[in-house]
């Protein structure tokens, strides 16, 4: 049993860390989305 709050943390930490760095991942996804949306419509806007 002394072992297993140890390896809870260690899991609990990954997760935390895989969490963290999906947002982060998302967020970028996001914006690079949002970014092709604005070209498409400043191109759509010159093309009148």
């Amino acid at each position: 049993m002394k072992g297993l709050p140890t390896r809870l943390i260690a899991l609990l930490l990954l997760a935390g860390t895989a969490a963290l760095a999906g947002c982060n991942t998302m967020a970028g996804a996001g914006q690079d989305i949002s970014r092709g949306g604005d070209k498409l419509t400043n191109s759509a806007e010159q093309h009148k």
